[in-house]
C-alpha cells in the first residue's frame, strides 16, 4: 500500500526567498536618505556663528581707536584699549549700582521664595493651588504694568530714585520665578527624609536650612543666578523709577551715553563688553548646576 507524499507548499516556499531581496532594498534606501554628519556640523556652525556675531562686532569695535557706524573695519588693525578705559572712567559707578542692585535682589528672592517653594511643596496649606496660579500669572503680566504702579507707590514712600526703591523692585520679579523653580525641586525631596529629621528632634526650620537646602542646592543655584540676571539686565524699572544720576544702572548709563558718543561708537560698545563680563562670567563658574537645576526641574 502507497502513501503519497506531502506536497511542498510552493507559495511559500516562492514568496519567502523574494522578502530578502526587498528587505535588503529598503534597508539600503533608508541608509542612502541619513544627512551626513558633515552637513549637521556646517548648520550648527552657521547657525552659532550668525548668533555670536553681535557679540564679535561688539568687540571688534571696543577695540578701535575711533569707530563710527561709516568707517568701521571688520577686524581691528591697530587693536587697543582706549576705549575701554574711557568707558570705566565713564561708567565706573554704574557698574558698581547695577552690581549692588542685582546682588540685593538676589538675596531678598532667595531668602522670600525658598521657605515659600518648601511650604508649597510639602504642606498643605489652604489657598495652595491660588497661590501657584498667581504666582504663574505674574509672568504673564507686561512689565510696563508693574512700572508704573510702583512709580506711583514709590512716589508716595520716597523710594524714587533710591537703591532700595531698585532692589525692591526688580525682587518683585525674580520671586515668583524662583518660588516655581524651587518649588519643583523640594517636591521630590523624600517625606521620610523629612520625618527622620523631625525624629532626631530637629524642628521645622532646622530641617529647612540643614536637610532641605542642601538637596536642593542645584535649584536653589540656578535660581539666585536668574535672579541676578533679572536685575543685572532691568532696564525698564530703572527708566521708569529714576530720573536723576543720584542712583544709574549700567543699562541706563549706556543709554545715556549712546547719545552722547553718537560719533563714537567705540566706548559705548567698550561700555556693553564690561556689562557682559559679569553676567558671562557667573554663567561659566555655575554651568553645571544650571545644567542640572533647569534639567532636573524639567523632568521633576
Amino acid at each position: 500500500m502507497s502513501t503519497a507524499a506531502p506536497r511542498p507548499r510552493t507559495g511559500a516556499a516562492t514568496s519567502r526567498p523574494a522578502r530578502g531581496p526587498l528587505r535588503t532594498r529598503r534597508g539600503t534606501r533608508r541608509r542612502g536618505r541619513r544627512t551626513p554628519p558633515w552637513v549637521s556640523t556646517v548648520l550648527a556652525l552657521a547657525v552659532l556663528a550668525v548668533l555670536l556675531f553681535p557679540v564679535y562686532w561688539m568687540v571688534n569695535v571696543s577695540l578701535q581707536g575711533h569707530a563710527t557706524s561709516f568707517s568701521t573695519d571688520w577686524f581691528p588693525r591697530h587693536p587697543g584699549f582706549a576705549a575701554y578705559r574711557e568707558a570705566f572712567a565713564d561708567q565706573g559707578g554704574h557698574l558698581l549700582v547695577s552690581l549692588t542692585v542685582a546682588l540685593g535682589s538676589t538675596l531678598i528672592s532667595s531668602l522670600v521664595a525658598a521657605p515659600a517653594a518648601f511650604a508649597l511643596a510639602k504642606y498643605r496649606l489652604p489657598g495652595r493651588g491660588v497661590v501657584l496660579l498667581a504666582a504663574v500669572v505674574t509672568q504673564m503680566v507686561p512689565g510696563i504694568v508693574i512700572a508704573n504702579a510702583l512709580y506711583r507707590a514709590y512716589n508716595g514712600l520716597g523710594l524714587l530714585d533710591s537703591l532700595p526703591g531698585l532692589i525692591l523692585a526688580d525682587a518683585s520679579l525674580g520671586i515668583p520665578f524662583a518660588m516655581l523653580l524651587m518649588r519643583s525641586f523640594m517636591a521630590e525631596i523624600p517625606d521620610a527624609v523629612i520625618e527622620a529629621a523631625r525624629v532626631d528632634g530637629a524642628g521645622r526650620v532646622r530641617t529647612f536650612v540643614s536637610v532641605v537646602l542642601p538637596m536642593s542646592r542645584n535649584g536653589l543655584i540656578t535660581a539666585a543666578l536668574f535672579s541676578f540676571l533679572f536685575a543685572w539686565s532691568d532696564f525698564l524699572f530703572a527708566l521708569t523709577l529714576t530720573s536723576t544720576d543720584t542712583v544709574t544702572p549700567i543699562t541706563m548709563g549706556i543709554y545715556r551715553y549712546l547719545g552722547a558718543q553718537t560719533e563714537n561708537w567705540s566706548p559705548v560698545m567698550a561700555s556693553s563688553v564690561l556689562a557682559c563680563l559679569p553676567s558671562a562670567v557667573l554663567l561659566v563658574l555655575a554651568q553645571r548646576y544650571i545644567a542640572a537645576g533647569v534639567g532636573g526641574g524639567a523632568v521633576k
